[in-house]
């Protein structure tokens, strides 16, 4: 837990460097118009196909169906429950835009002023980046249709989103992340060390989500925090294992 509140004071400090804050909003404004002028479109018919679906379930359908009563409750609760089913949506999309194009300029900035002992290694690319941000974006979207009934529970869906957060959260920035410092076998091995912290630390992110205009900054800032913690968490692994400095030009032998 100490380290995960390091993570998060750690991100607060790097917002006010130069050339970081730019990156927090923009994502979250491009998501949240997408999917507001989404909703607006198509709201009538998602509510009315939502509630039509229920209609059609064993004991309580004909009763919605006939009771003013039932009809009335049925539709506000479709309706609360849509609304807040498009918040874990506009995060996700701006989760996505953070990962593939924010992250990678704050990673350069911050990562310098930081972390600038810790050798460069390489061991990903923004194409893997991209890849396996889109993965984790269509496995999350899976994870939430499975879940849309959980929705008409009351908090059994907020949970639920909170949880598919939380593992987006950590399959997406911590390859980020690493992926300048780290190599192939680091950027690897380190999740899965890290993944019960990486987890924790993705679902405080994720009840940023929740919060009014926090949410405006929470992805962005959700990729600052990986970015210390997974880069705090590579140099004391360096360190463990002898390497604390970047690694020294080979000295060449004098002639004899």
């Amino acid at each position: 837990m100490r380290d995960i509140l390091l993570a998060f004071g750690r991100a607060l400090r790097s917002l006010g460097r130069k050339g970081v804050f730019v990156h927090l909003v923009w994502p979250s404004l491009v998501a949240l118009v997408v999917w507001m002028t989404i909703a607006v479109l198509s709201w009538s018919t998602l509510v009315e196909a939502i509630v039509s679906w229920i209609q059609g379930w064993a004991f309580v359908g004909e009763w919605i169906a006939t009771s003013e009563i039932g009809g009335t409750a049925t539709l506000i609760v479709v309706e609360i429950a849509l609304a807040l089913a498009f918040l874990p949506l506009i995060y996700v999309t701006a989760a996505l835009l953070v990962a593939v194009f924010a992250l990678p300029l704050m990673l350069e900035r911050v990562a310098l002023k930081d972390y600038g002992e810790l050798e460069l290694r390489r061991g990903g690319s923004n194409l893997g980046s991209a890849w396996n941000a889109t993965i984790a974006g269509l496995l999350f979207l899976l994870g939430m249709v499975v879940s849309l009934p959980l929705w008409l529970i009351p908090g059994a869906g907020l949970v639920a989103s909170v949880v598919l957060t939380a593992w987006l959260n950590q399959r997406a920035f911590g390859y980020d992340a690493l992926m300048l410092h780290a190599d192939c076998d680091e950027l690897k091995r380190l999740p899965r060390v890290q993944r019960t912290s990486m987890l924790l630390l993705g679902g405080g992110c994720a009840l940023l989500a929740y919060v009014p205009f926090v949410n405006l900054v929470a992805p962005a800032f959700c990729g600052l925090a990986f970015v210390h913690f997974m880069l705090e968490a590579l140099r004391r692994e360096r360190i463990e294992r002898g390497v604390t400095v970047l690694d020294a030009l080979p000295v060449p032998q004098s002639r004899k």
